[in-house]
């Protein structure tokens, strides 16, 4: 795993441009913009489904440790009794004055849980729309390490019965999972169990390592395609961890001014120091890697054998846009699609005075 990020600019390059970037077949083009983000969605669900406990087990990263407990608080009693309505608001009210020190420090860049102070540091387990995390906050400094262990096939309980970090590991109790189509609501997940009662253990000293001193531990780099020995993955002065895209250098010209266009709009929102939250996007086209983006973004390639092992069954990426079709008639004017978890939108786009005029062509909102 550690030099998929080059297998993925091999691959990348062995298509043309032209392949990575436009379409022109009408076939082609109405299978892809209406089907693309179902196609995606599909892909990973049957791929993540394969997973029994002997294939998870088998596949594990090799820095985790599972010890099968005697006794334990299992799948259904804690994700059910999280969900209680009773629960869920005495945690709000208490979530604030409780973890306030976590929320400032990281900019409410996660959901925490399951406090933990040893002497001047303090931990707490953290889980945002990568993935799950240990953060600490140490002589003031915040730091966060990604786990690496994907939510299609971990759940980690909301109740920790013991403190998390144990002699030097990190220690969590949870279960296996799979993932469960929710009927009626697409894009909804839920998870059902596999196998309770495991502790998930990881060496701290695994957990922190960082190669390159750039901010992002190495196991959150292989996980999404950075390369863990070095500080500038993309090599354009800027270390991955100030990079707001660390995988690709930015380039301008107009169909990289087209993806920046249609870019998740987040108003007066400044994440660009958010340095956990992250858009992931499926893409090998070239134009869309060189955007110059206002948030820290990640790309994954589309073919499946490229991608890290830990994006092969965890899906990371609520928003995605398409290949370029050009219009036949008129070389200024292109279509293109964008999307999210519950809308789509096509889009005419006609390049005039150096500038992009889009036009809504079609789309649903769920």
């Amino acid at each position: 795993m550690r030099y998929l990020f080059f297998l993925f600019l091999i691959v990348s390059c062995s298509k043309s441009l032209e392949e990575r970037c436009f379409t022109t077949s009408d076939d082609i083009w109405t299978k892809y913009f209406k089907n693309s983000e179902d196609l995606i969605n599909d892909n990973y669900y049957a791929h993540a489904q394969k997973y029994n406990v002997k294939k998870i087990i088998t596949e594990k990263p090799n820095y985790l440790q599972i010890v099968n407990l005697k006794k334990f608080r299992s799948f259904k009693k804690d994700s059910l009794e999280s969900k209680s309505e009773e629960i869920m608001e005495k945690k709000w009210k208490e979530y604030d004055s409780e973890f306030k020190a976590f929320n400032n420090k990281f900019s409410e860049q996660f959901t925490f849980s399951n406090q933990q102070k040893i002497g001047n540091v303090m931990y707490a387990f953290g889980r945002n729309q990568l993935g799950f995390w240990l953060c600490k906050i140490e002589n003031e400094k915040p730091s966060a390490y990604f786990l690496g262990l994907s939510f299609s096939h971990y759940y980690i309980n909301e109740v920790q019965e013991k403190p998390i970090v144990n002699n030097g590991f990190l220690e969590l109790e949870g279960s296996f999972v799979k993932i469960v189509k929710v009927p009626g609501l697409p894009g909804y997940d839920d998870y059902s169990a596999i196998e309770d009662g495991k502790l998930f253990k990881i060496k701290l000293e695994d957990l922190v390592k960082d190669s390159d001193h750039d901010g992002y531990n190495d196991i959150f780099e292989k996980s999404f395609g950075l390369n863990p020995n070095n500080k500038d993955t993309d090599g354009d002065g800027m270390d991955d961890f100030n990079d707001l895209n660390p995988m690709f250098k930015s380039e301008k010209n107009k169909f990289t001014q087209l993806y920046e266009t249609l870019l998740p709009d987040y108003g007066s929102e400044n994440l660009s120091n958010k340095n956990y939250y992250f858009e992931i996007f499926i893409s090998d086209c070239d134009y869309f890697h060189q955007i110059s983006p206002k948030y820290h973004v990640l790309f994954s390639p589309e073919d499946s054998k490229s991608k890290t092992d830990y994006l092969k069954v965890t899906d990371v990426s609520s928003h995605g846009i398409g290949k370029i079709k050009r219009n036949k008639n008129n070389p200024n004017i292109f279509y293109i699609k964008e999307w999210g978890n519950s809308s789509s939108t096509d889009y005419s786009a006609e390049y005039k005075d150096g500038k992009w005029i889009l036009e809504i062509a079609g789309g649903y909102v769920i």
